[in-house]
């Protein structure tokens, strides 16, 4: 069997990518296997945790993150691993509490292979999240923003201690991403981290081979940590954009971000 590795730095001139928090392999002529991953430390309730928060906060947070990167795409999550730096009793159990809240939240049920620290005792929480997924290969969301597309960002940048709800109303749920994938006219969707609003639509323009013109009046900042993903970027044609705001009234916070050229 042939593999087509799409690593995070290098450019596939088959798929117009770029870099992204994930990676796809090929896996046979009409599929793709994606695979995103998160990671989490000093959120918890350790000693020297920084933010202190409940660790099935901690976990449902670093959950939605690998989520919404193989969801953005247009994958579907198959299977995940769960990476727990601390001891099994009592923070393992309440993380692993908190990744399978959110996988019920999202209406997802995966399989998981789970590992825990036995051997070292720890003061600081430690998570990482792996989710691989599937995507056939004329569904992949990689590349397909178009010449004249809005891009707009969904929710607000949120991190550290302004996080303690998962489903806070301010920010963006697996929900929004499988509304958006049904939507024609919506072409790529980017979940915000660290890197910031700006960094993301670039990177989406990037990929499609497009410019972004920033709205300098979008009232965002364009640089603030979106921390476990809380907003997200997209590009949309401009008749789809009005019937997608039209549809979301008094839902998330959309705020126009620019244009593509």
């Amino acid at each position: 069997m042939n593999f087509l590795i799409v690593k995070g730095k290098e450019l596939n001139k088959e798929l117009g990518y770029q870099g992204r928090d994930i990676e796809a392999v090929l896996i046979n002529t009409e599929q793709y296997l994606i695979a995103a991953c998160d990671s989490c430390g000093a959120i918890g309730l350790k000693d020297f945790d920084v933010v202190k928060v409940s660790w099935q906060v901690t976990g449902r947070m670093t959950t939605r993150v690998a989520l919404l990167e193989v969801l953005a795409v247009g994958a579907e999550p198959q299977i995940m691993t769960v990476a727990i730096s601390n001891e099994p009793d009592p923070a393992g159990d309440e993380l692993l509490k908190g990744v399978k809240e959110e996988l019920a939240f999202a209406g997802l049920t995966l399989s998981m292979a789970v590992s825990t620290e036995k051997n070292i005792p720890t003061q600081q929480t430690g998570l990482g999240i792996s989710v691989i997924g599937t995507v056939a290969k004329d569904q992949l969301r990689i590349g397909t923003s178009q010449t004249g597309d809005e891009v707009y960002c969904l929710g607000l940048p949120k991190v550290g201690s302004e996080l303690s709800n998962p489903e806070d109303p301010e920010i963006v749920q697996i929900k929004e991403i499988r509304k958006l994938l049904a939507s024609p006219g919506i072409h790529d969707i980017i979940p915000v981290g660290s890197k910031g609003i700006l960094i993301e639509a670039q990177q989406l323009a990037s990929n499609a081979k497009r410019q972004l013109q920033i709205n300098q009046s979008c009232g965002l900042d364009l640089s603030k940590s979106a921390g476990p993903s809380t907003c997200l970027v997209f590009s949309a044609s401009s008749a789809m954009t009005k019937d997608y705001i039209s549809s979301n009234q008094n839902q998330l916070t959309m705020v126009k971000i620019g244009e593509l050229t």
